[in-house]
C-alpha cells in the first residue's frame, strides 16, 4: 500500500496520491491585489488572451495578470470619463438642452460615448 503524503527529500516539494498517480501540493501565493477589474480590464484580458498569448502567459507566470488588468481598467474608466466631460463641453451639451429637448440629449451624448469608447479601446485596450 503506497502512503497518501511523502516529501521528495531533494527538492522538498510535497506530493499526494490522487488514485495511481502522485501529484504535487502546488499551492498559489495569496493575491494582495484585490482591485475589481470591471469592463475595460475584462477587455483587455479576452485581448492579450486571443492576440498577445506570450504577453498574457508572462502576466500569469508571474502572478501579476490582476494587477495588469486593474491598472488598465482605471486608467480607462478614467480616460472615458475625461473624453466624455470634454466632447460635451466643445460640443455645447448642456443641462438646458437635456431639460429643453432630451430626445437631441440622448442622441449626442451616446454618439460622444461611442467616440469616447473607440478612443479608449484604440489608445489602452488594444494597443
Amino acid at each position: 500500500m503506497l502512503p497518501k503524503h511523502y516529501t521528495n527529500e531533494k527538492t522538498g516539494i510535497s506530493y499526494t496520491l490522487h488514485g495511481d498517480y502522485y501529484l504535487p501540493d502546488l499551492v498559489l501565493p495569496e493575491q494582495e491585489d484585490n482591485r475589481p477589474i470591471g469592463k475595460w480590464g475584462n477587455l483587455r484580458k479576452s485581448y492579450l488572451q486571443h492576440h498577445k498569448k506570450a504577453f498574457y502567459n508572462y502576466l500569469v507566470s508571474n502572478l501579476t495578470l490582476h494587477t495588469h488588468l486593474a491598472d488598465v481598467d482605471e486608467q480607462a474608466r478614467d480616460m472615458f470619463d475625461t473624453l466624455t466631460e470634454q466632447m460635451k463641453e466643445s460640443e455645447g451639451i448642456t443641462e438646458e438642452l437635456k431639460e429643453q429637448n432630451q430626445l437631441e440629449w440622448v442622441g449626442r451624448m451616446n454618439n460622444i460615448r461611442e467616440r469616447a469608447n473607440e478612443i479608449v479601446c484604440s489608445e489602452l485596450i488594444y494597443a
